[in-house]
């Protein structure tokens, strides 16, 4: 049974690296300490056989506590695992001087962790196995010293026979750094005949030249002090030329009178485990088809160049990138050409920077550059644009040019911000900004932003990762004949299915939208699936129901909506005539003469068009003359009060009037309870949509509250709102 004693301060790592400790093997216990001269008070009565501990402890430091442990008798060869935030070489050192075995880099990759620790868990029995094996070697050269000529030459047969079984490099040396014996295992290693390698120095053929005698003193340091040194890690010269890493340990040998005549090397062989651990590690910090860093590696350095920043006067700029019209272009050439693209990006962005900066992927078509050691802005602004002149050169792919653009953000350290989460937030939001602005361009972070646009821009940023997230989805609400109260058709209305926030209303996202210019995509988007959905309700045998889809008056002035109709209709094979395009009084009031001709190409397709919110805008009555529609509907506004307010039943009255006059249908919102449809329909109304009839559902649970005709008898639903809700549309 292997005990792991880990020592942390704060009990949610405490508890992480028990729980990682618990698995690393079978039956091991764990020991954890939140104060560390707990723990060595402890280690007083039970010694672990692997030790885990943090190097920033507010009582005394890991490089403190791993002294004092060495120092606690039994504990001065008992493997320390040294975790630390820091990749500062002096926090290295001084954990190494203190007898620090292995160092592990926070934050800790789980299957690294596991590996390292089973690994010196091994370790551990090796060493067990040949510290017994070593003071049996003890005695029996005590007994040789003592025994008569034959049987220490006996002993000493015996005692080779012993240790050239071992797969251990082993050999000792005397005070003059001679080589009084080597096992048959390092003797190979080394090229060597080992009954040669007596009274030979054993240093220049296992180091280089500059290493040597950092060797030879470690041996001294074991005559002198008496004691044996913590296990460490070095890199020996083999016979074949390379460079072997090594587990070694070091103990004095000593006669009857407690002098030590000799040190004891042991050397296990670590470097697959190494090469195993650094393989690892790349993979946990690289990006698999760029091999660039990745956003691991980034935090990390990013928490260097500030931990670095002992007086706040280092300057560095990160610039976050994202590839305009990547998706485009992807979809188009298919994948393979997509990543062969993504890594001729990868070449250029290096190709931009200094061998001190560092590029990174974060995933998807988005980069970073972490620019150090800048003069000013001046330099990220001279990056950032040479960056964007970079990318606009053509790319060719199996022959077809591409070309892109990237929209960049850039935030400075420390003006804009002193810790890695800030910048890496602040980036983000200056990235985003440049791509609501069309793309191709560059913008800094502006500290001077007020707070409603620093959360447009993150609303913006997280509705852009919802549509490649699939966050988005329609509910539908039934719309009613109501002179036979069936179900005749739908309308498709937009959520966000927020994965922390819930369901979001189109009210707080959509204005977003079309400043940012997502609205076209996000259209588009709701069109197709309306399209798409409403043929899959014909499939199920549910009857030629009617679309409804709201489009923006954006998307009527910067797009052809005619030729998105034609494309919805086209792929879906939806019947022009169950889709209907809804548009508000100020698309036919302010539209130009483009707009007009866009709405006859779609009613020419044979889509049915309405007005919404008729009655709330100007009036439209001379563009009702100059532009055919369909359909009139009656805001909500009027039906809530028609009961109590005369002047709200008059207007809808002279609607009604109007829309028969004019040979249009009338359809009513908002209508909430039976006394509103029955008079609706005494009126002369043709259709209705509200609460009483159905809220807006997901369509599984559209479908379910059809009849088996395709049809629903309609209306009784009660209306229950959450307090503050208004029966708004969409």
């Amino acid at each position: 049974m292997s005990v792991i004693a880990v020592v942390d301060d704060r009990m949610i790592n405490r508890n992480f690296f028990s729980r990682l400790a618990s698995w690393t093997e079978e039956g091991v216990v764990t020991r954890a300490f939140a104060n560390p001269f707990d723990a060595l008070e402890h280690f007083r009565n039970e010694t672990p056989d692997l030790l885990v501990t943090d190097y920033r402890m507010p009582k005394m430091d890991g490089a403190e506590f791993t002294r004092r442990f060495r120092a606690l008798p039994g504990c001065s060869d008992i493997p320390v695992m040294v975790i630390t935030a820091f990749s500062d070489r002096r926090f290295r050192m001084r954990a190494l001087e203190a007898g620090a075995t292995d160092f592990l880099q926070s934050p800790v990759d789980h299957g690294e962790f596991q590996t390292r620790a089973r690994n010196l868990l091994a370790l551990r029995k090796r060493q067990l196995a040949m510290k017994s094996r070593a003071s049996d070697l003890e005695q029996e050269l005590q007994i040789v010293e003592r025994e008569r000529d034959d049987v220490m030459r006996d002993s000493r047969e015996r005692l080779l026979q012993v240790i050239d079984t071992v797969q251990v490099m082993i050999s000792a040396v005397d005070r003059a750094g001679s080589c009084v014996f080597v096992n048959a295992y390092q003797a190979e290693l080394l090229g060597k005949d080992a009954a040669k390698l007596t009274g030979v120095s054993l240093y220049p053929l296992m180091y280089p030249s500059e290493l040597a005698e950092n060797a030879r003193a470690l041996d001294r340091r074991v005559f002198d002090m008496g004691e044996p040194l913590a296990p460490y890690e070095e890199e020996v010269l083999v016979a074949d030329g390379s460079t072997r890493v090594f587990l070694t340990r070091k103990v004095p040998l000593k006669d009857n009178s407690g002098k030590v005549v000799n040190v004891l090397s042991t050397s296990l062989d670590v470097t697959e485990n190494k090469r195993a651990e650094a393989h690892l590690f790349h993979i946990a910090h690289h990006d698999a088809l760029t091999e660039l860093p990745n956003r691991t590696l980034l935090t990390e350095r990013l928490d260097e160049e500030i931990a670095g920043d002992v007086d706040s006067e280092r300057l560095f700029a990160l610039h976050f990138l994202d590839l305009d019209r990547f998706k485009g272009i992807n979809d188009a050439l298919g994948h393979t050409a997509g990543d062969r693209l993504l890594e001729f990006v990868a070449d250029r962005l290096k190709a931009c920077v200094r061998g001190s900066d560092l590029v990174a992927r974060l995933g998807g078509d988005e980069f970073a550059v972490l620019q150090s050691s800048v003069a000013g802005m001046e330099d990220a602004l001279s990056l950032a644009r040479r960056i964007i002149e970079e990318l606009e050169d053509p790319f060719y792919i199996n022959g077809q040019e591409v070309k892109i653009s990237a929209s960049i953000g850039f935030t400075m350290y420390p003006s804009d911000g002193s810790s890695t989460e800030a910048l890496l937030r602040n980036a983000d939001l200056a990235m985003y900004r440049a791509k609501a602005e069309g793309g191709g361009v560059f913008c800094s972070f502006a500290e001077g932003m007020d707070e409603t646009a620093r959360q447009a821009v993150a609303m913006e940023a997280e509705l852009r990762r919802a549509l490649v997230r699939s966050e988005l989805e329609l509910h539908f609400q039934p719309q009613i004949d109501l002179r036979d109260r069936r179900v005749i058709g739908a309308e498709a209305l937009l959520r966000w299915h927020h994965p922390e926030r819930g369901f979001i209303t189109p009210g707080v996202f959509l204005p977003v939208a079309e400043e940012s210019g997502l609205i076209y995509e996000i259209g588009e988007w709701v069109l197709n699936e309306a399209c798409q959905q409403a043929v899959r309700w014909r499939q199920a045998g549910l009857g030629d129901l009617r679309i409804a889809v709201n489009i923006s008056p954006t998307q009527f002035r910067k797009q052809s909506v005619s030729s998105l109709v034609r494309s919805a209709l086209a792929a879906s094979r939806l019947p022009p005539e169950l889709l209907e395009i809804e548009i508000t009084e100020n698309v036919v009031m302010q539209g130009a003469e483009r707009v007009l001709k866009d709405l006859r190409d779609i009613r020419d397709q044979g889509v049915q068009v309405a007005i919404d919110d008729f009655g709330t805008g100007y009036s439209s009555l001379a563009y009702l003359k100059r532009f055919k529609v369909d359909r009139l509907k009656i805001d909500q506004c009027f039906v809530q009060t028609m009961e109590e307010d005369i002047s709200d039943a008059a207007i809808i009255d002279a609607v009604i009037g109007l829309g028969k006059s004019l040979d249009l249908q009338i359809v009513a919102e908002g209508v909430e309870r039976a006394e509103q449809a029955d008079l609706l329909a005494r009126a002369g109304c043709d259709e209705a949509q509200g609460y009483y009839f159905g809220r807006p559902m997901p369509s599984k649970l559209f479908v379910k509250s059809l009849s088996p005709q395709g049809m629903m008898v309609a209306g009784g639903e009660s209306v229950v709102r959450e307090p503050g809700e208004k029966a708004v549309k969409g």
